[in-house]
């Protein structure tokens, strides 16, 4: 059978996905492009659906990432209501339910996250929402008649989002978690309590340090039996206890996993041709020198437009520091950097628990900020974390780099096929038609490593020459050392 063949497919066509379209697009006007999703929806923003939907500040035609004439404009081949259900890596082939197989020179794994399941007796009823998509969102909207009852279990972004949310729809609202108080990972106390008591104001009831032990359904809705003793009826049941990173097909394609997809600096995966953007991507976060896997919007948006530059020949290192935001009642508040409470954490406020920033540091090092109702700070707390960080970002001329393994870097010579590996060490021989070319070949080699402070070794013999790459100062080869080479190649 005659496969259908792709230069780019990219599964997962929600933002990641959609992004990594406008990617490929920026370098590679032309390549064939196929963008599979599960749901039977164009690529979507998510936000919407805890935030500005319920608020009608928006309507759902408002919320697609494009319009279906985007993709035809851009030549892509969009197939939604798919899903996909393995890869065989050694065959670039991607295989669907249904039996249709699609090959591709280049892979993208935008596939998200999946909501965590409650594991309790009854945590599978039917009708527990576990809030993730567009339907979900059309389903509880239509259940969520005013005065109807929920129970929200887990007080984290979800949670709190849908409980101010269905509280400004006259639902009547009781939360469930086990912490203290609301957003207990990233709030620091003062401010955790005060967001609690105003949902507490606000009519929402509140059963903090307290579990669902068992559900039951009953005619109207479910009975809830938690730890601590008390019986709940509600109407309906919303569970929003976090997601894990949807791994099923790295694992059939055979990558490296981690708490998601491990990917290097480019967002590729341990197999060079497949690259992870978004959610399920675990990835090196270069400001503050650590691996994350985040699930936020303005990660997904940015990284998968990185990874679809790099998918068509870019070498874009993701240096990006993506901002998340939520909006609980009478607390706004945007964040970058790393935003934990179990760190040290420094709040200044203008007015007490309403309006200040939250620093939070790391063995005296601000590794995030949290603006509390102050807006339009974040490029201001971005240079902060930059400044205060023990190493900067990779681009930047006057730091150590980061000593990548063995296995990554056969994984990026790859892609340099005419470079070779000895000991820790990388290798390329030119030869050019005369003394003088070589020289002027030379030259141009030494600006380029003047202009990033990295510097070849450089053997000339007449009209040969052999760089070699690596770092003295550190054990092993560095990233530095493969962006170099990649611009070398470009320059011969």
């Amino acid at each position: 059978m005659l496969l259908e063949s792709y230069k780019y497919i990219i599964v997962g066509a929600g933002l990641a996905g959609a992004s990594a379209v406008e990617g490929i697009r920026e370098i590679d006007k032309a390549g064939t492009i196929l963008l599979v999703g599960s749901e039977p929806y164009l690529p979507y923003n998510r936000p919407p659906l805890s935030k500005k939907l319920w608020h009608g500040k928006k309507k759902i035609e408002d919320i697609f990432v494009h319009d279906k004439d985007y993709y035809e404009k851009n030549d892509v081949t969009l197939i939604v209501n798919t899903k996909v259900i393995s890869i065989e890596s050694s065959l670039k082939k991607i295989i669907c339910e249904g039996g249709k197989n699609y090959t591709y020179q280049r892979l993208l794994l935008a596939t998200g996250g999946n909501p965590r399941r409650l594991t309790i007796p009854g945590g599978d009823l039917p009708g527990i929402f576990y809030f993730r998509n567009l339907d979900d969102f059309n389903t509880l909207k239509k259940k969520a008649k005013e005065h109807s009852s929920i129970l929200i279990i887990g007080g984290g972004f979800i949670g709190s989002e849908m409980a101010a949310a269905l509280n400004e729809n006259k639902v009547d609202v009781t939360m469930i978690y086990p912490e203290k108080y609301l957003v207990q990972r990233i709030f620091p106390e003062n401010l955790g309590i005060a967001t609690t008591e105003q949902f507490k104001k606000h009519g929402i009831k509140i059963l903090s340090e307290d579990l669902p032990t068992s559900i039951e359904a009953t005619k109207t809705g479910f009975i809830v039996y938690t730890r601590s003793g008390l019986k709940i009826e509600s109407n309906m049941i919303l569970a929003g206890v976090g997601i894990t990173p949807a791994i099923e097909l790295a694992e059939s394609a055979g990558l490296k996993i981690e708490n998601g997809i491990i990917v290097d600096q480019f967002l590729q995966s341990s197999n060079p041709d497949i690259f992870a953007a978004g959610d399920n991507a675990n990835f090196i976060y270069l400001a503050l020198d650590k691996r994350m896997r985040l699930e936020h919007w303005d990660h997904a948006k940015n990284q998968g437009k990185s990874a679809g530059k790099n998918m068509a020949g870019s070498r874009e290192i993701y240096d990006y520091m993506p901002y998340f935001f939520s909006d609980l009642i009478n607390i706004g508040y945007e964040a970058v950097g790393e935003v934990d409470s179990r760190l040290e954490v420094e709040s200044i406020w203008e007015k007490e628990n309403e309006k200040g920033v939250i620093y939070y540091r790391k063995d005296g090092r601000v590794r995030g900020l949290l603006m509390c109702n102050v807006w339009d700070k974040i490029p201001w707390a971005r240079d902060i974390i930059i400044k205060d960080s023990k190493k900067s970002f990779i681009k930047s001329q006057n730091n150590d780099d980061i000593v990548i393994s063995k296995e990554d870097a056969k994984s990026h010579l790859k892609n340099l096929p005419e470079w070779s590996l000895k000991e820790k060490v990388i290798v390329r021989e030119f030869n050019f038609k005369d003394f003088k070319q070589a020289m002027e070949f030379v030259e141009e080699v030494a600006k380029l490593a003047e202009k990033v402070n990295h510097h070849p070794d450089i053997f000339i013999s007449y009209n040969k020459v052999r760089l070699d790459f690596t770092t003295h100062k550190v054990d092993g080869l560095t990233l530095k050392d493969f962006d170099l080479a990649y611009e070398v190649d470009r320059l011969a």
